[in-house]
């Protein structure tokens, strides 16, 4: 029998055997239910339906006119639904009003957070029902009027996710109460905590008698349910990978406060812009059935906030004359935040204005602080953005936002600011600028500084707020030695984009007499654009459709000025695109880099220094430069093997994928040898070594290993191969890397020079790796010295010419070394250099 006939075959047998079980089932049932006499309990039940209003909503109900009517009578809660709202959207918003103690997981786990958030529609069924209808908006089909529209729906009926019995109709005999008590008390996704909140959480079952409803209170376009809830502690992890079977169940619960905001979308979504990777935003997708008339499209929506003119300033805005939105974007400083930081993060915020000024508007976004004693006022309510304060010892902050899922309208956002993330900022601009800022030479920063600080990363956050996402690519289009141009640095910035993560101008140097204006990020010139782009309103365009090749054109106009190019913050190949890196140039900007690193190194114990303290600071501050001095070898490293995106429309000229020139990953291993491979001795200062214990051999271990990690992987040398093929040999081949690093990695040998315990560690990493490309795919772990261990993984194709090529430079290798090994009068260089031939004959032929 042939595939697809026993194929059929099944498929008949399932039928055959689903209808067997429902013939069997009907048999079972009696034909007919027998009606129950008059008086009898199942008759009455029959009978019940609503009740008339005044029997339902007492005179003891106290009542809060909104969105919906709610009404509270004793301990029950009453939703008063009018008619109009039925069938409308509905954004449900899940927050953290207060969080309990020991449920925290990394950034997660305080006051504000979002534990969930959905659309929902309430709708009339049969039998007197109301129903929550739970809506996703991930496949649609724009025209109602065609016969996909009707398929897709049939292929997508929204889930009811409750149902009610309407206990009356309106006081108008219009619309439906609804008793919603048990709904807001039950554990359940819309008004609590979704799935993988709850894993992150671990957060278990719902604790009934310890839970209530704390209050209801109702807006003109949202009702805000606070709810006091105990859970269970869950086994799960906080990534939602079970605990070992060995592990002791989890004890205790989590009692939080949960506030869920209900807010009414409008009936008519705004109108989406499409995506352009050219610009980077956040999108909403979803696949539509109706675009491609011979596919299936996905969808990608910008995220973004609607901004329109008031309608009696339309004309002005055609004009060209700026504009107030009818609508503004808010953000208020929560009160919890200490009072001395409250004018930065404001300043953060309004610094956005000038980029709105290109969109047409003025005063399109501003800061406030926090309404005190307004009763009309919460922080989570979801009519209001918010900087929300964390007392976190974590050192970060974020911007997240919430979306309309039908057209990528933001609706509100509440950007996290965790109190530590000034530790984070220090030291940042400790590593970073201290050569050039005398007032980072210290623990800590006057206040002014500090500020400042915490202004700019408030500002790049509440760019992700508008929708836009990092633009890595962004500093790269900045020529390195105008970095150290006091005059053009302090009028430009040193990168274009605040949404870059550049941080601060490390380029620059003491003699170059830098301020701090030519130190700092600002909004810069990409950013004006992006906003441009996002924010532009073109009345003009009645469709998403209509819009799209009027902004092709902007864009590619736009594009002509280089400063406005955007690089994503995904793309693993594209050296222009990498986070921490200023300049054209990895690695001229690198060497000056490590120039004000080697300033630093030897003012640590001085500038670390804190009375009646430990050597702590002096710790975190070595590690800092460690660190820095690693983020320069990552960004030199990518371009070996480096492929240039530059995403276009066909209406542009010129490549989309390019590779890095020859010449190019020539200067990286030439600034890799002598940077990291001859042995930085400026980071092995004894004086810090004696206060912090750090190991030399380790330090040094750490970097060299950073390097070879990077550029002996499979990855970068099957880059290079696919590179050399599509060239025809014109770029930099994986046979003349692994020939250059063989020949700088022991270049002793050539004059039979000593090789020192930093060497040899370094040479026997070499080997190893080399010896794990051509093992058959396994993985495991292997020393290499000095305290670095090194994790393999299989990924090297047995097809391809690498493997090839990797054993032709071990041949090579061991023929060098059994040469040389004769000729050292050291014992310990002389066993190293026998162990490394050893290592390459078992690695050549394993027995």
């Amino acid at each position: 029998m042939s595939r697809k006939t026993c194929r059929f075959a099944a498929i008949a047998l399932l039928f055959t055997l689903i209808s067997g079980i429902l013939t069997a089932n009907a048999q079972q049932k009696p034909a007919s239910t027998p009606t129950p006499p008059p008086g009898t309990p199942a008759a009455a039940e029959k009978k019940s339906g609503p009740k008339p209003y005044k029997e339902v909503i007492t005179a003891k109900a106290i009542t809060d006119d909104g969105l919906f009517k709610v009404h509270k009578i004793e301990d029950k809660y009453f939703f008063e639904i009018d008619d109009s709202l039925f069938g409308r959207d509905i954004l449900v918003v899940n927050r953290l009003s207060k969080a309990a103690a020991g449920m925290r997981n990394f950034f997660f786990g305080y006051a504000g957070d979002i534990i969930g958030d959905n659309v929902i529609r309430f709708e009339k069924g049969p039998n007197n029902k109301v129903f929550i209808r739970s809506m996703s908006y991930d496949e649609m089909a724009g025209d109602s009027s065609r016969p996909m529209y009707r398929a897709v729906n049939n292929s997508n009926i929204q889930s009811i996710a409750q149902a009610f019995d309407i206990a009356s109709l309106g006081k108008d005999s219009t619309g439906a109460v609804i008793d919603v008590t048990t709904f807001i008390n039950s554990d359940n996704e819309i008004l609590n905590f979704d799935p993988s909140a709850k894993r992150l959480f671990k957060v278990g079952s719902l604790q009934s008698d310890k839970s209530y409803i704390d209050r209801v209170r109702s807006f003109p376009l949202n009702t805000e349910i606070k709810t006091v809830k105990t859970y269970a502690k869950s086994a799960a992890s906080g990534f939602g990978v079970p605990t070992s079977p060995l592990a002791p169940p989890p004890s205790g619960s989590y009692t939080v406060e949960i506030n869920s905001s209900l807010v009414l979308l409008p009936v008519q979504p705004m109108k989406p812009r499409y995506f352009d990777e050219r610009v980077g935003f956040f999108t909403r997708q979803y696949v539509d059935f109706d675009k491609n008339p011979q596919g299936v499209k996905t969808v990608e929506m910008a995220t973004r906030w609607k901004l329109e003119p008031r309608p009696e300033d339309v004309e002005k805005y055609k004009r060209g004359e700026l504009v107030e939105p009818a609508k503004p974007i808010i953000f208020y400083i929560d009160p919890a935040t200490p009072k001395q930081w409250v004018p930065y993060l404001i300043q953060g915020v309004n610094d956005w204005q000038v980029a709105f000024e290109k969109a047409g508007f003025k005063n399109a976004i501003m800061a406030k602080e926090a309404p005190v004693n307004d009763p009309e006022w919460s922080l989570e309510d979801a009519r209001y953005s918010a900087i929300v304060y964390k007392p976190s010892d974590i050192p970060n902050a974020s911007g997240p936002h919430v979306h309309d899922p039908r057209s990528g309208e933001i609706i509100e956002s509440h950007i996290n600011w965790y109190h530590n993330v000034m530790e984070l900022l220090r030291n940042w601009y400790f590593v970073q600028a201290s050569p050039n800022d005398p007032k980072a030479r210290s623990t800590q920063f006057p206040e002014e500084l500090m500020g400042q600080l915490i202004r700019f990363v408030s500002s790049h956050e509440v760019g992700h707020t508008l929708g836009l996402r990092h633009n890595y690519g962004s500093s790269s289009t900045v020529p390195v030695e105008k970095l150290r141009d006091k005059k053009w640095v302090e009028a430009n910035g040193h990168t274009p984009s605040i949404m870059d993560y550049a941080r601060f101008n490390y380029v620059a140097q003491p003699e170059d007499k830098i301020d701090e204006i030519g130190l700092f990020p600002r909004i810069g010139d990409y950013d004006k654009w992006a906003i441009e782009w996002g924010y532009r309103w073109m009345p003009e365009a009645k469709t998403a459709e209509d819009e799209v090749p009027l902004l092709n054109a902007l864009t590619i106009e736009k594009l002509k000025d280089h400063r406005l190019w955007f690089g994503t913050e995904s793309n693993p190949d594209d050296p222009r695109s990498q986070n921490e890196d200023l300049g054209d140039n990895a690695m001229k900007a690198s060497t000056y880099g490590i120039k004000n690193l080697q300033r630093i190194v030897p003012n640590l114990p001085a500038w670390s220094k804190e009375a009646n303290h430990d050597y702590a600071s002096l710790t975190t501050y070595y590690n800092e430069v460690l660190t820095q001095f690693l983020r320069y070898i990552g960004h030199v490293c990518k371009n070996v093997g480096g492929v240039m995106e530059t995403p276009k429309t066909v209406e542009q000229t010129g490549a989309v994928y390019e590779y890095v020139p020859a010449a190019t990953q020539k200067e990286a291993i030439d600034f890799l040898n002598k940077q990291v491979f001859t042995t930085p001795v400026w980071l092995l200062d004894t004086s810090v070594f004696a206060k912090t214990g750090n190991n030399p051999v380790t330090v040094v271990g750490r970097v060299q290993d950073a390097a070879l990690g990077r550029l002996l992987s499979a990855y970068t040398l099957s880059k290079l191969l696919t590179a050399e093929a599509a060239t025809n040999g014109k770029t930099y081949t994986a046979n003349e890397l692994l020939t250059d690093l063989r020949g700088r990695i022991f270049s002793e040998l050539a004059t039979r020079r000593p090789i020192d315990v930093y060497r040899r560690s370094l040479q026997k990493n070499m080997v190893e790796r080399m010896i794990t490309l051509i093992k058959p795919a396994s993985g495991g772990t292997t020393s290499v010295g000095g305290g670095i261990s090194i994790s393999f993984g299989a990924s090297v194709s047995r097809t391809n010419d690498l493997i090839s090529i990797v054993k032709g430079n071990l041949r090579l290798l061991q023929a060098s070394l059994k040469s040389a090994a004769g000729s050292y009068g050291d014992a310990v260089t002389r066993y190293h250099l026998q162990d490394l031939v050893e290592r390459i004959e078992q690695g050549l032929d394993p027995r």
